[in-house]
């Protein structure tokens, strides 16, 4: 972190504990925003019966979910009925751990995952979801691909500020702090974005898919880490720009009396 003033200033106890936090901050959005794009519990389905629903098509909803040609009502039907997760890279379901046509239902269940390809992430989205003579829809395509860029450049514009930061710890400067709360600050705007893009995603996807009566459908703890990581950018920003502006100040004040 930019955390040594320049020569022939001396940092104020109020200056270096202003930087520490923004620092610490600026860490833990860091974790939270990784941490959110590597799970897959951004929105979660509730079913009440999920092994009821499993055992009638058997393998089918599975096969169907794997399958590469899968479109988006076939994978969001099945999200519907086995307790589904959905995360920025991945979408899992919760089936019996041996589901066949000819087996009774289980109890004991398992949660298998399949991974968005990256052609999946820039796909077109349809007005009806399934059909794709219905005409692409751009509102949902153009969220989509957002919500899948958008954290990478969040945490891009971070670790870049944090570059930043230390080349002022070894220039031994800490007007760069400004820059590196600048980035932050932009970094807060992309995830804040991101959280928009989900929200808005989710409820135009259910206006066209509605959710059925026995399932229930809410956002995860996957967002709630990107939800909190935003707020946490903004307050770091904040931090390494008003230490850095207030230091230059009182050394230019500083200069100036000496110099009177």
């Amino acid at each position: 972190c930019p955390c040594v003033p320049s020569k022939g200033a001396m940092m104020d106890n109020r200056f270096a504990t202003a930087l520490v936090i923004a620092c610490v901050l600026s860490l833990i959005s860091t974790i939270y925003m990784a941490a959110s794009i590597g799970t897959d519990f951004w929105y979660e389905y509730h079913t009440l019966s999920p092994a009821e629903n499993v055992s009638e098509a058997g393998r089918i909803i599975w096969e169907e979910f794997v399958s590469k040609d899968a479109d988006e009502k076939t994978y969001t039907d099945a999200l519907f009925r086995c307790n589904g997760t959905v995360g920025l890279w991945r979408r899992c379901i919760t089936v019996p751990k041996n589901s066949h046509w000819y087996s009774p239902p289980e109890t004991d269940m398992t949660t298998n995952c399949i991974s968005f390809s990256l052609s999946d992430q820039f796909v077109e989205k349809y007005i009806e979801p399934g059909n794709h003579n219905s005409g692409t829809d751009l509102n949902r395509t153009y969220l989509w691909r957002l919500q899948f860029l958008l954290p990478f450049v969040s945490i891009g514009l971070m670790c870049f500020g944090a570059l930043i930061g230390l080349c002022a710890c070894a220039c031994r400067s800490l007007y760069p702090a400004i820059a590196t709360g600048v980035l932050h600050f932009l970094a807060g705007l992309c995830t804040l974005g991101l959280v928009g893009c989900y929200v808005a995603g989710i409820e135009l996807l259910h206006r066209k898919l509605p959710l059925p009566e026995d399932v229930r459908g809410e956002f995860g703890w996957s967002f709630c880490l990107a939800c909190v990581s935003a707020p946490l950018q903004f307050m770091a920003a904040a931090l390494f720009i008003w230490a850095a502006r207030t230091n230059r100040k009182e050394f230019t004040l500083l200069k100036a009396y000496r110099v009177a």
